[in-house]
């Protein structure tokens, strides 16, 4: 292991708590306009970083809501937005060309949108148009500020009589609980970067939980600068399964579970095992803490970024670092 390498990512996946709670201090705070219209169906469009609080907010939120929740990572907003929409808008640099693309094109269509970013052309275009706006710290990478965006989306969510007060109520459990694992999420996550340092992780999850195995992988793409895929079960036993023919040594391949899972989805993971473990080098069950959703699946997520951040460790790398996304945006620069 290569202890030369020295980032700050460390310090901001350990600050993960004090974000939760930092958030929702600012989320205490926020003055929101009435909609004008009724609203019929909630959109949250973002990208990256900015985009992984919507796939969570709506796991969290689709057993209460009673209108549609789509979670949106394209140019344009679907066409069935109109005054009757709530778009949420994530960008925490405010500078995405998409997110921008579907702010505009919301705005467009006379939907009731909020704004969440720290600052950038976001916050510009909201305050020139009168759109409802929530400010977050700035200054660090977009993928560990899942906090702000997250957090604040729930209020959203609640503020708006969309949901209950419970996915609030079960974030305070989720915070405290991450208060008491800290220590012993990194070093479990250690003793896993270890292990997992040098092959392609392949990760599986329950349908409901799946935003937690998106989390893993974009870290893991991000902070460790590895390849990885995941799938979701049942739906990865209709076609995944098959491919699992080969030998595949540098493969390593994660269950991300819960106590609660359905049980017939539990009897499939175990059925799926035996077959991977004739293929892939590595198999394991990783389990989750907590009580509630929200707990189950920042416990995860936290677990994961740790992860992302001790393989980077082990590979002597820069977790911070992302060229090639700089390169990609320098050249489409050229072209706007």
């Amino acid at each position: 292991m290569n202890t030369t390498i020295k980032t700050e990512m460390d310090a901001l996946i350990e600050n993960f708590i004090d974000q939760l709670q930092e958030a929702k201090l600012i989320g205490d705070k926020i003055n929101l306009s009435a909609p004008k219209s009724e609203i019929r169906n909630v959109v949250i469009s973002g990208l990256g970083g900015s985009g992984i609080g919507g796939n969570m907010t709506y796991e969290f939120c689709k057993s209460e809501i009673q209108i549609p929740i789509q979670v949106n990572k394209a140019y344009f907003v679907p066409n069935y937005v109109n005054e009757h929409s709530l778009v949420i808008i994530s960008s925490y640099s405010g500078n995405t060309e998409e997110t921008l693309s579907a702010l505009e094109d919301a705005h467009q269509k006379g939907a009731h949108i909020i704004c969440i970013s720290s600052g950038g052309k976001v916050i510009d275009f909201a305050k020139v148009n009168g759109i409802d706006h929530i400010i977050v710290p700035g200054g660090m990478p977009p993928r560990s500020c899942l906090g702000y965006s997250l957090v604040q989306q729930l209020y959203i969510m609640n503020r708006l009589g969309l949901v209950s007060g419970l996915p609030l109520e079960n974030l305070n459990a989720a915070i405290q609980l991450l208060k008491n694992e800290q220590e012993n999420i990194k070093v479990e996550a250690r003793n896993y970067a270890k292990q997992m340092a040098g092959k392609k992780a392949v990760l599986y999850i329950n349908a409901w939980m799946e935003p937690v195995a998106i989390r893993w992988r974009q870290q893991i793409n991000e902070n460790a600068k590895s390849l990885c895929w995941h799938h979701v079960i049942p739906e990865m036993n209709h076609n995944e399964l098959v491919g699992w023919t080969n030998k595949e040594d540098d493969l390593f391949v994660i269950f991300l579970r819960n106590d609660n899972d359905y049980e017939r989805i539990q009897h499939r993971m175990e059925i799926n095992k035996s077959v991977i473990k004739e293929c892939a080098g590595n198999v394991v069950d990783i389990y989750s803490k907590g009580i509630s959703h929200i707990e189950k699946a920042l416990y995860f997520t936290h677990l994961g970024d740790w992860i992302s951040y001790f393989i980077a460790q082990e590979k002597g790398i820069d977790s911070v670092e992302v060229e090639a996304i700089d390169y990609l945006k320098s050249e489409l620069e050229k072209r706007c």
